[in-house]
């Protein structure tokens, strides 16, 4: 991608709220013009959950920006950190995660990525490698660097510590860990949610006090859910999976709110901004329907993490269910087996995957997002039948299945 230095200020910057110092930026990516060296730009990731959503995609979907023109990013794996886990926005401490924990959700974080980066120039990089190395005495000069002060002028911390609200130990090594990984790897930007920015602004002290460049400090937006209130969460359950199948990711983003929409197209979507202003003007003066401009929306966001024809198949078969107000057309047959003459439904709901705990099943029940042949079932303890034909569950607005239930 061939853009000069004002095109390339204006591309990498889009959707970003934060960005520490601007002209530091416009420098250094002058001077990469100029010797012809790239960036080292790091977006740094835990692996506290195995899946990733497209809130996720915000920061990668930038790091991707950067590669287009040539820089080099690193996307760093947090499996050290991870065993601290992140205090970022937590009123308590935060449960550790385990070793083997950390290693099933780094494999499958590789696999995510490559929708959106190019696998052959992403770096990926672990910061154990590093942080695994250090001595006590390493790391007793590391906590040196920063005071209890500088710590409790971040907000969570701050709030936690004026309701007195336990703060462990090691929680303030997690800034003082992610700040030490921009000075292993003489990073030039680090990008983050905006949730990160005490910790991004550490790893500008920090190279200072090792006598480094300072990073560029770039936040984007933290993505609203499909609820358009809370940030987009898998344990809230308003999460988009980048691994969903093109019908449950298309039908997800058509349920969002008209005026989400315009977020999703600014940070879910490499349109430029400009193109998305006047799209808008056009859905605000009548010209476009804001259906279509939606339609158009799950279109391009299904296509990048499928395929054109995935994103066309998925939109025709959410016209066909949802507009007609017909059943999909490939409805999964699950057998289950089970002791006695009945089962549970919320306990059905889970072990055919429609739901991912029994607290869920029954939240979806009690809230009448369940239903049995096409009638809501509000009842937590109600069971279904062993034997006799398949029964059509639907749970929510696009999970559909035929359960036959058995004995063994």
């Amino acid at each position: 991608m061939q853009l000069d230095l004002e095109e390339q200020l204006a591309y990498l910057t889009k959707g970003c709220v934060d960005v520490v110092p601007a002209e530091e930026l416009k420098s250094k990516l002058e001077a990469s013009i100029a010797t012809g060296k790239p960036l080292v730009v790091k977006v740094g990731f835990d692996p506290s959950a195995p899946d990733l959503h497209l809130g996720h995609t915000v920061v990668i979907r930038k790091m991707r920006h950067f590669q287009q023109l040539g820089h080099t990013v690193v996307f760093l794996i947090g499996d050290f950190t991870g065993l601290i886990g992140d205090p970022t926005g937590k009123k308590s401490t935060r449960p550790q995660l385990t070793e083997e924990q950390i290693k099933a959700n780094a494999a499958t974080y590789q696999r995510q990525i490559y929708k959106l980066l190019d696998p052959d120039a992403t770096v990926i990089d672990f910061n154990s490698r590093w942080l695994g190395a250090l001595s006590s005495a390493d790391w007793i000069r590391l906590a040196a660097r920063v005071t209890v002060a500088q710590m409790l002028e971040r907000d969570d911390f701050k709030k936690r510590y004026e309701s007195q609200q336990p703060i462990s130990l090691h929680e303030f090594l997690y800034p003082l860990a992610q700040a030490y990984d921009s000075v292993a790897l003489e990073v030039d930007v680090e990008l983050g949610g905006t949730d990160q920015l005490f910790n991004l602004l550490v790893g500008r002290h920090l190279m200072r006090e090792h006598e480094q460049s300072p990073q560029v400090v770039m936040t984007l937006p933290l993505l609203e859910g499909l609820d358009g209130t809370e940030k987009m969460s898998k344990s809230l359950g308003n999460y988009v999976a980048v691994e969903d199948e093109p019908f449950e990711m298309f039908g997800k983003l058509m349920s969002i709110s008209d005026e989400l929409m315009w977020k999703y197209w600014l940070l879910l979507s490499d349109r430029p901004k400009d193109e998305i202003d006047a799209h808008r003007e056009r859905v605000a003066a009548g010209q476009v329907h804001p259906m279509d401009a939606k339609k158009e929306l799950a279109r391009t966001i299904v296509g990048e993490f499928h395929s054109a024809e995935d994103a066309e198949a998925a939109q025709i078969e959410f016209e066909r269910v949802f507009s007609a107000r017909n059943l999909p057309q490939d409805i999964p047959e699950i057998t289950l087996e089970t002791e006695g003459n009945t089962i549970l439904l919320a306990k059905a709901l889970v072990r055919a995957s429609l739901a991912s705990s029994n607290s869920e099943a029954r939240r979806l029940i009690q809230q009448g997002g369940v239903k049995i042949e096409g009638e809501p079932e509000r009842e937590i303890n109600a069971t279904l039948d062993v034997g006799g034909e398949p029964t059509l569950i639907q749970v929510g607005k696009r999970k559909f299945a035929r359960l036959v239930l058995r004995n063994p």
